[in-house]
């Protein structure tokens, strides 16, 4: 079982701690305020009321031995502050993973180079993915391979229907890669409902799942209707 700490028990920090514990993870909830500690009590193996600045506190409730750290806490005035010797302490205390929540891209910098491990951007990242969904509804769910590629989930559109693989002609026309198909509703004789890998002569249907690969641009550019 991994075990974690989550420090600074704000909306990202409790909400993380939660999920993990709910998933069946060790949970070691960090957070100067007392009631807050109270509140997650129950909900994680262990919620504690500490100054993470305080390496000693720290490594006092095992926080040395987490695999995963996870710094959560806000970046307005002296919590900034303290965030960045949160991060030194675990650094030097020799935890491997340690991930740090920033604002912006300056404060990661900052985070990465006291020695955070990975830098995340909730509210960046929840920005993008709120503007890819407005622009482009027709992907249902992508996952991110690099900066700007991913593999997403794509409802057929209508004009693909009844057209085969090479009628489509995804790749000349939208530069993206179709590598599956999912089938919700199967027509009779047509076998299983998932196709691994289509063919050029695989026919699609409005309301087949694609999985395609490509660029976010790319993706965006495919058909609504």
């Amino acid at each position: 079982m991994k075990r974690f700490a989550v420090i600074g028990l704000g909306r990202f920090g409790k909400k993380l701690a939660i999920a993990l514990a709910m998933s069946g993870a060790e949970v070691i909830a960090i957070d100067r305020e007392r009631e807050i500690v109270e509140d997650i009590r129950d909900q994680v193996s262990h919620a504690v009321r500490l100054d993470s600045t305080d390496a000693e506190a720290l490594c006092a409730q095992g926080v040395d031995k987490v695999d995963v750290a996870i710094v959560g806490m806000g970046e307005r005035g002296r919590a900034f502050e303290s965030a960045i010797l949160t991060v030194v302490n675990l650094r030097q205390m020799g935890v491997e993973q340690i991930i740090a929540r920033a604002a912006d891209l300056t404060a990661g910098e900052v985070f990465s180079a006291v020695g955070a491990t990975e830098v995340i951007y909730p509210e960046i990242e929840t920005a993008q993915r709120w503007a890819y969904k407005l622009i482009a509804p027709q992907i249902d769910e992508k996952i991110d391979f690099a900066p700007g590629y991913s593999m997403a989930r794509v409802k057929a559109a209508e004009s693909f229907d009844g057209k085969t693989v090479m009628d489509l002609q995804l790749r000349q026309k939208y530069n993206v890669n179709l590598v599956a198909i999912k089938r919700e509703n199967l027509r009779a004789g047509e076998g299983e409902s998932i196709i691994n890998v289509p063919m050029p002569d695989t026919v699609i249907y409005a309301g087949d799942i694609l999985m395609v690969a490509g660029t976010d641009k790319d993706l965006a550019r495919l058909p609504q209707e």
